[in-house]
């Protein structure tokens, strides 16, 4: 989980660097870092870290939907994941994937309960009765990108499995603290808390990237 003092830090820094970003960047780091600063106080509920969290990866990664309306939501965040990876020269999106969260980001890309195909099937929409199968394929498909060390394909399958954890709980889909299905919401909340401070130092790091608008900017009354 990220740190009062992780968060802090990170305030610092945006604090110093600031003056040197676009209107864009600084909206959006300003906003990221605020989330993450309010997940540092959850230190017993995960539930509300996660979704502080996600808020927090939310606010880095939106962007004014414009003509790219049709971009899907999975879409857009990841092609901000694409961003990031390329800005990460000292590997260390690579390093919390391979070195700090392999064990967990297994468990979470083999957990049914996080897969929206075996929730479709559940919820009797048609053409999911074979989710059991996709979820092989799947995780398959992650375990040869865990083998050949693919941190971008790794990635876009541990945050499709996010994704539908966060529609879990923000849609109330899941009890506060409730005994069942628990581990995903503490690895998740772990994996983010440690990721996310990391996409905004990225993001902090490239103010001359072309950062697209958020959906909400700050309009003056």
């Amino acid at each position: 989980m990220i740190t009062r003092t992780d968060a802090d830090n990170l305030k610092n820094k945006q604090r110093t660097l600031r003056d040197g970003f676009g209107d864009s960047l600084g909206l959006r780091v300003h906003r990221a870092i605020s989330w993450l600063q309010r997940a540092a106080r959850e230190d017993d509920d995960r539930d509300a870290a996660f979704v502080f969290l996600w808020i927090a990866f939310n606010s880095a990664y939106s962007q004014d939907i414009g003509i790219a309306y049709h971009v899907s939501e999975k879409g857009r965040f990841k092609s901000f994941l694409s961003t990031l990876l390329s800005f990460d020269r000292d590997d260390r999106i690579y390093h919390l994937v391979w070195t700090r969260f392999p064990h967990e980001i297994r468990l979470v890309l083999e957990n049914q309960y996080v897969f929206g195909p075996f929730w479709n099937h559940q919820n009797g929409i048609e053409g999911h009765d074979d989710w059991a199968e996709r979820l092989e394929a799947s995780v398959k498909k992650a375990k040869l990108a865990l083998a050949d060390k693919d941190t971008e394909r790794v990635l876009n399958e541990l945050f499709d499995r996010l994704y539908v954890l966060r529609n879990q709980i923000i849609h109330g889909g899941s009890t506060w603290s409730g005994a069942i299905n628990r581990a995903q919401v503490k690895d998740g909340s772990e994996i983010l808390g440690s990721l996310i401070p990391v996409f905004v130092e990225l993001m902090m790091d490239h103010p001359n990237h072309p950062w697209k608008e958020p959906i909400y900017p700050v309009i003056d009354a």
